[in-house]
């Protein structure tokens, strides 16, 4: 706001005015006033005065997307911790498939499971709250009254691993390293970024291009403040197995190359002490063991070799722990219940493909898949159907459009289907008994609408005669159980869809080229979504190797409505926009909704113990909040 208004041709005097104006810094008075002829002149440079003079936030221990931080300036833990947890002992965990590199920023390679534990950031959200940032390596955070800027002060006392101070330069250097050399999401997550400069001794401030996304003072706190001292003598774009330098609470240990990962707690980890950790990070050594998939690792389990596992398959929860070490208490299953967005899984069909480009074609083929069947007879009944990419919160577009939704969908009713405005999306559904007849007529109907006709036997395009065939491909051997019955149906329509199971490597690399045709991913969503939306659905994002735009989503619409989720002023206009943007991706049908439970399954062996308070977004991290009770 106040740059904008610089801008103002108060003075007869141009070049002064200009002059003064390059002296901002977005607080505090010029060095000298400017020259100001004429009433009006006089008039405006007095209400520039006025703006000036206006003092920025004052300097604050946290900051809230919305509303005031849950946890005063003299909180001394979260609640949904332990702080008298004690420390020592080990934790061992399961990881799928392998790992080639220890550096988790690049696109290149496959980075071992928790590596964001020898990392700290600027800031750390709560878990029981929608999107609050405390300092971590910050002591103090300042934002301009219009979110045009966000400073942070350093901590006197933070440390990397090898003693050196964390210093406004790294803070500076890790954003450049990662914005030219990182992992491409940098680069559309952070774009609203104009300049970052040191502005004190332990000062860092990051400008923005302008002050429409107020969420971008708090996603900057989340970014990894990496050593410019290590890193400016290494190849930063390569694999490595070599331990990188961090200034979290573990570094690493022990590495089997593609095999394991062991994490060491560091006994003098600098933050220790601060409210934001105490009751964390008990562990002294965690550890990731790889398995070749989830069947192997699920029966390694059972067995005793590793202590944890959140369990995602409703059939192995119904049924796979029955045993001795389950009956006896030697192991615990829980239930957590959250009230975090379940996001959306299902089937995604990449529009890059020129078989996916027709909404109507896509439309069509949700109608082969029988979630109801699906549900009953592989998974017990355990799940709920997804119908928004926000489901399970607030944000979902369940409701018929409100009035502030309608203001902000009116300007491209010619651009969008008719149900947008007028229709709340369900997805399609069965008796249940394993024989979609009705749908796959409703489905038959559609493709001939959309030009793919069947000749002798076979779905083909009436004016090309490409065949209607594609691949589905899949990382994890359970969901051919899924995937294969949504096959024969897909056949009985004369489809041709062939399923490809690859290992872990190979399936992430295709990923990030977006090498696939249909494929089944889970689109996480936060109680606060941003900047974020941008590497789910934009048209940059939809070029960019590596991102989430998984779809390969294009549209103007879409990106329109991304903008206006970002520069929501307050709560309630953020609800009407992302359930606005929530009714036009539905209505794409760029995915077959899969489903969604409202509680973490969880199996551990009891000699781990947990905080008594579950956060009420999220499952208690095993990592960060858990501890073994030999130590006690």
């Amino acid at each position: 706001m106040l740059r904008r208004l610089l801008r103002i041709q108060a003075c007869h005097n141009p070049a002064s005015c200009a002059d003064w104006s390059l002296g901002i810094r977005g607080s505090g008075a010029p060095a000298a006033a400017p020259c100001c002829g004429g009433v009006l002149g006089l008039g405006v440079c007095f209400v520039l005065l006025v703006l000036l003079a206006a003092p920025a936030k004052a300097w604050q221990h946290a900051v809230a997307m919305h509303g005031e931080p849950k946890y005063g300036p003299d909180f001394t833990h979260f609640e949904y911790v332990n702080p008298d947890a004690p420390k020592g002992g080990s934790l061992r965990l399961s990881a799928i498939g392998t790992f080639d590199s220890l550096n988790g920023f690049i696109l290149r390679g496959t980075p071992a499971d928790g590596l964001g534990l020898i990392y700290d950031t600027l800031t750390t959200s709560s878990r029981d709250e929608p999107f609050t940032e405390y300092g971590l390596l910050a002591e103090a955070i300042q934002i301009a009254p219009d979110r045009s800027w966000v400073r942070y002060r350093l901590r006197q006392e933070a440390r990397f691993h090898d003693g050196a101070p964390v210093r406004p330069e790294d803070v500076i250097f890790s954003f450049n390293l990662l914005m030219t050399q990182g992992h491409p999401v940098y680069r559309v997550y952070w774009a609203g970024v104009e300049a970052v400069e040191k502005i004190g001794p332990r000062e860092v401030e990051f400008r923005f291009r302008d002050g429409n996304n107020p969420e971008l003072p708090l996603i900057m706190g989340q970014m990894p403040v990496l050593p410019e001292h290590y890193w400016k003598e290494r190849d930063f774009s390569r694999t490595t197995y070599e331990p990188p330098l961090g200034s979290g609470p573990y570094r690493i240990g022990q590495v089997e190359a593609g095999r394991s990962i062991t994490y060491e707690r560091v006994e003098d980890y600098w933050g220790r002490d601060l409210p934001v950790n105490r009751g964390r990070f008990n562990f002294d050594r965690i550890r990731y063991d790889y398995y070749r998939d989830g069947t192997v690792a699920l029966e390694a389990f059972k067995g005793g070799a590793f202590d944890f596992r959140l369990e995602n398959i409703a059939k192995a929860w119904a049924t796979a722990y029955d045993i001795s070490a389950v009956r006896d208490g030697r192991i615990i299953r829980k239930e957590f219940p959250h009230e975090n967005p379940a996001g959306m899984q299902g089937f995604v069909m990449n529009t890059r493909r020129w078989v996916f480009q027709d909404r109507k074609l896509r439309q069509a083929l949700n109608y082969a898949f029988d979630f109801e069947w699906t549900n009953t007879t592989l998974f017990y009944g355990a799940y709920e159907r997804t119908e928004s990419y926000f489901a399970n919160s607030e944000l979902a577009a369940r409701q018929p459009p409100s009035a502030e939704e309608l203001a902000l969908l009116e300007p491209y009713r010619d651009r969008l289907p008719p149900e947008v405005f007028s229709e709340v999306y369900h997805a399609p559904r069965t008796t249940g008994v394993g024989l979609a007849r009705e749908n796959l007529r409703i489905a038959s109907r559609m493709l001939d609408e959309a030009g793919w006709v069947v000749r002798n036997g076979r779905r083909v395009h009436a004016a090309s005669g490409r065949p209607l065939q594609f691949e589905i491909l899949l990382v994890n051997p359970s969901f051919e159980r899924v995937t294969l019955p949504f096959v024969r149906n897909l056949e009985r329509l004369g489809i041709s869809a062939s399923v490809r199971t690859v290992d872990a490597t190979q399936y992430l690399e295709r990923m990030k080229r977006f090498d696939f045709d249909m494929t089944v991913v889970v689109l996480g969503q936060s109680l606060s979504p941003g900047n974020e939306q941008e590497s789910y659905w934009s048209c940059a994002a939809a070029e960019t190797e590596g991102s989430r735009n998984y779809a390969g989503i294009c549209d103007p619409v879409v990106d329109a409505l991304i903008k206006k989720v970002i520069s929501a002023p307050d709560r309630d206009s953020l609800i009407a926009r992302v359930r606005a943007l929530d009714r036009v991706l539905l209505w794409g049908h760029y995915v077959i909704p899969h489903w969604h439970t409202k509680v973490w399954r969880v199996a551990y062996w009891n000699r781990l113990a947990h905080p008594e308070l579950s956060p009420k977004y999220g499952l208690p991290p095993v990592e960060t909040t858990w501890w073994a009770k030999s130590a006690e």
